[in-house]
């Protein structure tokens, strides 16, 4: 898995691109939830920028499948959720990641637990260490 620069515009990407794929379905509904967002004009990542860093989170997703079979387990999404650290982004992408994860009227169970994981580790008062 690429990592990204701590709160970088493609950490943030990343986060939104996993909520997106987590359930294993990319909805249009989605794509345009977070665009309703406007979390993209937040990081300053042009939507063409998006789609290349959705598309890399596939690939190296795919690199991990066994058997066919992609995994996205709690140390990945730790991975991906601990390259963001500033509270205040932070909020605005877990607020959006809730608007990707409701646009198709269906709360998937990986989408509730990566919803989840990011309000535990997001929240605690000494930053992700804390969570650990």
């Amino acid at each position: 898995m690429r990592s990204y620069e701590l709160n970088s515009r493609q950490a943030a990407a990343r986060v939104l691109a996993l909520t997106m794929v987590v359930d294993g379905n990319l909805a249009q509904s989605e794509l345009m939830a977070m665009d309703r967002t406007r979390i993209l004009r937040y990081v300053e990542l042009e939507r063409d920028d998006f789609h290349q860093l959705l598309q890399e989170l596939c690939e190296d997703l795919l690199t991990t499948a066994v058997h066919g079979d992609v995994r996205i387990d709690a140390r990945l999404i730790d991975g991906v959720l601990g390259e963001i650290a500033d509270p205040q982004l932070r909020r605005r992408l877990l607020k959006a990641m809730w608007s990707i994860a409701d646009a198709d009227d269906w709360l998937a169970d990986a989408e509730a637990v990566l919803l989840a994981r990011a309000t535990v580790l997001w929240a605690a008062p000494t930053g992700f260490a804390a969570a650990s």
